[in-house]
């Protein structure tokens, strides 16, 4: 009887890990092939502002804010590491029937929270120091 108690703690110390590797497995599946599409809408977004403002951004262009603009993406590719959080969290629930319904969501809020922020960054910290 103690035999069989210390397997199924060995047995449940053993699952969680595998358990953990093949949700990360899953999330990493997902949210790597959503980034490409992400990091387009972001730099869509920059390169809307500067067409559509042009003569007012000419003066801005130097290699300082060219930093700041790389600086900036690798920033926002960090915050949509986040995801993977949520996702291992949401995937250890009982929610994780319609995965890939959530998934979409939480990838859709996102991407509005990153171009809002994107729109706010460039309006209120880039173009008014443009002269």
């Amino acid at each position: 009887m103690a035999a069989a108690n210390l397997t199924e703690s060995v047995e449940f110390k053993k699952s969680p890990s595998n358990s953990f590797k093949e949700m990360l497995g899953d999330a990493v599946g997902f949210w790597e092939r959503q980034r490409l599409l992400y990091n387009l809408v972001l730099v869509g977004v920059v390169f809307v502002w500067f067409v559509a403002t042009w003569p007012h951004f000419r003066p801005a262009m130097h290699l300082f804010r060219l930093f700041q603009l790389i600086g900036l993406g690798l920033i926002a590719n960090v915050l949509y590491c986040a995801a993977y959080v949520v996702d291992i969290v949401v995937q250890r629930s009982n929610v994780s029937a319609n995965r890939q319904d959530w998934r979409l969501q939480l990838w859709v809020l996102g991407m509005l929270l990153a171009f809002l922020l994107t729109n706010y960054w460039i309006a209120d910290e880039i173009y008014p120091f443009v002269n």
